[in-house]
């Protein structure tokens, strides 16, 4: 009989994954960053787990970071390992979050605001 205390747990699997590795070889990887499989690139054969396979096949459709965590149920810290791996690659395309402009939107709030007090 076994008890649960023998069978490894949830956190056994993404240091296995990463091969231990805490930090992507390249990128940063915000939560909202868009990743798309780049088309047109051939997949190799071999040195790729299948999660980054996984990963692939996933983002024929563009998804984010944190959507990508989530179908794969694994820390958003191992995805960003694997995004990394794929990204020296050159087997997904990121998109980073657009920086929002926030003197224009400011501006352009206010003057909604104090058009709707002049009514």
């Amino acid at each position: 009989m076994t008890s649960s205390h023998d069978e490894p747990g949830p956190v056994v699997r993404p240091y296995a994954v990463t091969g231990g590795r805490a930090r992507p070889v390249t990128g940063t990887f915000d939560l909202i960053a868009l990743v798309a499989s780049a088309g047109g690139r051939a997949v190799p054969a071999h040195g790729l787990a299948p999660e980054h396979l996984a990963i692939l096949d996933l983002c024929r459709s563009v998804m984010s970071v944190a959507e990508v965590s989530a179908h794969l149920d694994l820390p958003v810290g191992t995805v960003r390992v694997l995004l990394g791996d794929l990204l020296v690659r050159k087997l997904v395309d990121v998109w980073p979050p657009t920086p929002r402009m926030a003197n224009t939107e400011d501006r352009t709030l206010e003057a909604v605001l104090h058009g709707l007090r002049a009514l």
